[in-house]
C-alpha cells in the first residue's frame, strides 16, 4: 500500500510525541521512505518536527531534510545545534551539503564546519559552496567513479571498489590522465571481457558529452535532456575533472524554473508560496498590479479621447470588451508557444520568419472571428452593416498585432538576457489590451469617416 498522510495519522504522531513515547514513533516510520516522512513533517508543528528530527538516526534525517520545503528545513535547522546539523551534513552528497549548509548564517557554517570529522568531505563542501548556485559548479557532486587510463584493470577494479563506498550511485565511470584531464568513459562491459593485465587506455571511450563548471544550470539540463543521460561530468577550463551532475539534481532544476516561469506568467515577481507572510505576497503581486492598472487607466484615456465617435456610434462600445480580450488572449497564446519553444532550444531561424508566421497564423484566425463576429452583431445587436464591417477589420487587424507583439518581445528579452517568462501574462496582456483598443478606435475612425 502506498504510505498516505491521513488526520488519523497525523494525530497519532502527535499523540506520542506528547507522550514522549519514542519506541511507537520508531515503530510508525522505521520502515517509511524519507520523502514520506517529509511529507508528514510539513504536517506538524516546527517542535513536533524538530524532536522526530532528534530522535530518528541521521543517515535517514539527513535525506528527510532535504526533502522539506526549504523555509521549513530553514526554521528546523534553527532549533538544531552546530554538531547536530554537522551529523546531518556527514551522511549527505557533497552537492546537497553544501545547499543545505549555505542556507545558514556565515558565522553558523563555520561552526558546523568546524564539527564534520570527514576532513575530505569538508574539503569538497568548502569548494562546491565558491560556485554560484545557478552554474553547473553550484549543482554538481563531488563523489564519482574515476580510473586512471594507465592503470591495469586488475588495479582498476580494486580502485573502483574503494570509490564506490562513498557514491550512491554509480551512473558512470570516468577516465582521467595523470593531471585528472577527463579523457573519456569506462563501460562496464568491455572491462568485464578485457583481460586483467590489460591497460584502461586500451578500453575506454574517448567520446563523453561534459559541461563546463561555469555553465549556467540551464543549459545543462538541456545537454542532458538532449542525449538522455543520468549524469554528466563537470570539467574546467582546462578540461579537469571535477565533478558531476546526476539527473535528480536536474530534475529539481527545471521544476524551480517552471514554477519560476508560471508565478512570473502570472504576474508574480518573486519566488512565494501560499503560507508566506501577506508582506511578502503583497510585494510579489502588487507590481505586476500596478502595471495593469496604468495600462487599464491608458486604455480609458485611449477611449475617453474618443468620445466624439462614441457619441455617433454608440454601438461600438459593446464591443470593447471583445477587443480586449482577443487581443490579450492572442497575445498570450503567442507568447507562451514562444516562451516554451526558447526554453526547449526549439526556436530557429531568423526572427524575421518567425513573425511572417505569427502574421499569417494571426489573419487566418482573424478572418475567421470577424466571420464570426460580423455575422453575431448583425444577428443579435443588429448594428447596421458598415460598423459590422468596422468591428470586423479592427478585428482581425488586433489579432494580428497581438500575435506579432506576443511574439517578438519574448524573442526581443531573451536575447537582451532578460528571462522571457516575464513575457506572458499580465505584461502581455496589458500591452495588447492598450494598444487594442487604440487599433479598434483609430480604424473606426478611418472607416466611419470621423
Amino acid at each position: 500500500m502506498p504510505f498516505e498522510i491521513t488526520n488519523e495519522l497525523i494525530e497519532q504522531v502527535k499523540g506520542y510525541i506528547q507522550q514522549e513515547d519514542d519506541k511507537a514513533i520508531l515503530a510508525v516510520l522505521k520502515d517509511e521512505h524519507h520523502a514520506d516522512i517529509a511529507e508528514l513533517l510539513d504536517e506538524l508543528q516546527l517542535d513536533e518536527a524538530t524532536y522526530i528530527i532528534k530522535l530518528l538516526e541521521s543517515d535517514k534525517t539527513s535525506d528527510v531534510l532535504m526533502e522539506l520545503d526549504d523555509d521549513i528545513r530553514e526554521k528546523i535547522l534553527k532549533n538544531l545545534s552546530a554538531k547536530e546539523i554537522a551529523e546531518e551534513l556527514e551522511e549527505l552528497d557533497t552537492d546537497d551539503a553544501a545547499d543545505m549548509i549555505a542556507e545558514l548564517p556565515e558565522e553558523r557554517q563555520e561552526r558546523v564546519i568546524s564539527h564534520i570529522e570527514d576532513e575530505a568531505h569538508v574539503k569538497d563542501i568548502v569548494e562546491l559552496l565558491k560556485y554560484d548556485e545557478n552554474t553547473a559548479g553550484g549543482l554538481m557532486a563531488k563523489e564519482l567513479v574515476k580510473v586512471n587510463e594507465n592503470w591495469d584493470v586488475l588495479k582498476c577494479v580494486r580502485e573502483m571498489r574503494a570509490q564506490a563506498e562513498n557514491v550512491t550511485r554509480v551512473h558512470s565511470i570516468y577516465v582521467v590522465d595523470n593531471d585528472n584531464k577527463l579523457k573519456g568513459r569506462l563501460s562496464l562491459k568491455d572491462l568485464l571481457v578485457t583481460p586483467t593485465k590489460a591497460h584502461i587506455s586500451e578500453v575506454y571511450i574517448p567520446k563523453v558529452d561534459a559541461v563546463n563548471v561555469n555553465d549556467d544550470v540551464e543549459d545543462v539540463a538541456l545537454v542532458m535532456q538532449k542525449y538522455d543521460l543520468e549524469a554528466i561530468p563537470v570539467v574546467d577550463d582546462e578540461n579537469h575533472l571535477l565533478g558531476r551532475i546526476t539527473i535528480d539534481d536536474i530534475v529539481d532544476v527545471i521544476k524551480e524554473e517552471a514554477e519560476k516561469d508560471y508565478q512570473l506568467a502570472a504576474g508574480i515577481t518573486e519566488d512565494v508560496e501560499a503560507d508566506d507572510t501577506i508582506w511578502q505576497l503583497t510585494r510579489a503581486r502588487l507590481p505586476w498590479l500596478l502595471i495593469g492598472m496604468l495600462g487599464g487607466i491608458g486604455a480609458a484615456s485611449i477611449i475617453n479621447g474618443f468620445q466624439v465617435i462614441l457619441s455617433k456610434y454608440v454601438e461600438l462600445i459593446i464591443f470593447i470588451p471583445l477587443i480586449q480580450a482577443t487581443a490579450g488572449n492572442v497575445g498570450v497564446q503567442s507568447s507562451a508557444i514562444v516562451v516554451q519553444g526558447l526554453a526547449n532550444n526549439t526556436i530557429k531561424g531568423e526572427i524575421i520568419h518567425r513573425l511572417f508566421k505569427e502574421f499569417l497564423l494571426g489573419l487566418v484566425n482573424g478572418l475567421a472571428l470577424a466571420i464570426i463576429i460580423f455575422i453575431v452583431s448583425k444577428l443579435v445587436f443588429h448594428t447596421e452593416i458598415h460598423i459590422s464591417f468596422t468591428i470586423g477589420i479592427a478585428l482581425i487587424t488586433v489579432i494580428v498585432n497581438a500575435a506579432l507583439v506576443g511574439t517578438f518581445i519574448p524573442i526581443f528579452l531573451d536575447k537582451r538576457g532578460i528571462d522571457p517568462a516575464v513575457a506572458t501574462g499580465p505584461f502581455i496582456t496589458t500591452t495588447n489590451d492598450v494598444f487594442g483598443i487604440l487599433i479598434y478606435f483609430l480604424i473606426a475612425k478611418v472607416v466611419l469617416g470621423i
